[in-house]
């Protein structure tokens, strides 16, 4: 059986690569197991660096709503986003630094995730999007966490509220990628890497903990009210639709309830 995520460690640079490239790296339930196990062993490693990256064609699409969430019970629907918050905060704790490579689409809870990074590169194909409003739901992963972090409360709900994928230049503009690249996503990511391991990482590393611990609290926050918010629109008539309408490949009509 094949595994959903693939790591390698390297010298100083970690790797972790989503490999579901058959359905864009759509983040299913094993596919968030894996993650958190893989992200616990980069932890205690012997690498200063990790780097995010998607097989194929995508980034990633987000989460793989067709088998995680459509159809699951409230339980069971528990017990995922208690593994997706477990898995965000393990990332944005991570005593590494950590670099997105994001090539093709980073969508929804794929793009929470790339967001977590400190520091996130998009090449000339990529394309990002904040999209969970499409099928009437909120975002999860820390989204809210993130794109407040980089763009304030008023743009943060501009980009949450449009929903709509930006261009890497787009991106850059606004504030939602650090850097687009001429060469793939990843040639960039492990350049930057190299130029990293040039500096002192075990200085870079204390002051992203210093930073990171002092808005812990904040992040866990925001993960419990992404999970009841979503337990709440997961009843909703609009994600109803916007399920439906997205599986039918229209454009879904929605009423605001």
């Amino acid at each position: 059986m094949s595994q959903s995520v693939l790591l390698t460690i390297e010298g100083s640079i970690a790797t972790l690569q989503l490999n579901r490239p058959d359905c864009m790296n759509a983040m299913d339930v094993d596919m968030i197991n894996e993650l958190l196990e893989k992200l616990k062993e980069v932890a205690i490693s012997d690498a200063s660096i990790l780097i995010l990256c998607g097989n194929g064609n995508a980034f990633s699409a987000g989460g793989d709503i067709k088998t995680m969430l459509w159809n699951a019970d409230e339980d069971e629907f528990d017990r995922v986003m208690n593994t997706i918050n477990e898995m965000i905060m393990t990332l944005y704790a991570l005593p590494k630094l950590v670099i997105s490579a994001i090539h093709g689409p980073a969508a929804g809870l794929g793009f929470s995730f790339a967001l977590a990074a400190d520091y996130v590169i998009a090449d000339k194909n990529a394309k990002v999007a904040m999209n969970f409003i499409n099928i009437g739901l909120i975002p999860d992963g820390g989204g809210h966490f993130f794109l407040k972090k980089r763009l304030g409360d008023l743009k943060a709900l501009q980009v949450i509220w449009e929903g709509k994928a930006y261009s890497p230049t787009e991106a850059l503009e606004l504030g939602l990628v650090d850097e687009v690249s001429e060469c793939e996503a990843i040639e960039a990511a492990y350049n930057k890497a190299n130029e990293w391991l040039q500096k002192p990482t075990e200085a870079m590393i204390k002051s992203k903990k210093i930073i990171a611990d002092s808005s812990r609290h904040n992040l866990l926050e925001i993960l419990k009210m992404e999970k009841i918010g979503q337990i709440r629109m997961r009843e909703t008539d609009d994600h109803k639709e916007g399920m439906n309408a997205f599986l039918e490949k229209r454009t879904p009509v929605f009423t605001g309830r």
